[in-house]
């Protein structure tokens, strides 16, 4: 089975954490579901390097981040792969992005955040920063 090892950012602005929604994809189990941006790390590049490129890549936020801002590490095997993803925690100074990838996107409040319907993966970040 095929492995990804993969970025996400938990972004906060606020006090509210943007959730973003993928469209259809491959996948039908994680297609029109919510997740934290992100994306695979590359070859031989760091950690907090892939979150930075991605969130330039995906929504043009521009932040910079510690290998310290890690917030949790979750695996996860979905039926045709499996992953792990390393969730950093990113404060922005202010709520711009540009929504290139998603089809969707809120500000919610963490409490709030469980009434969406997550990516399998990111259910784990969710339910800890919802204080679930």
């Amino acid at each position: 089975m095929k492995h990804l090892e993969v970025v996400a950012a938990i972004l906060e602005y606020d006090g509210k954490i943007l959730c973003m929604e993928r469209g259809r994809g491959k996948f039908d189990y994680v297609s029109f579901k919510y997740e934290f941006p992100g994306g695979k790390i590359e070859p031989g590049e760091a950690k907090h390097t892939a979150i930075e490129r991605e969130l330039r890549e995906e929504m043009d936020v521009h932040v910079s981040v510690k290998e310290s801002d890690l917030y949790m590490t979750v695996h996860h095997d979905y039926p045709d792969f499996s992953m792990t993803m390393y969730a950093f925690y990113c404060h922005l100074d202010k709520p711009d992005f540009v929504r290139k990838e998603h089809v969707d996107a809120k500000w919610m409040a963490p409490e709030d955040m469980p009434t969406l319907n997550w990516a399998p993966a990111d259910v784990p970040i969710m339910k800890k920063l919802a204080g679930k």
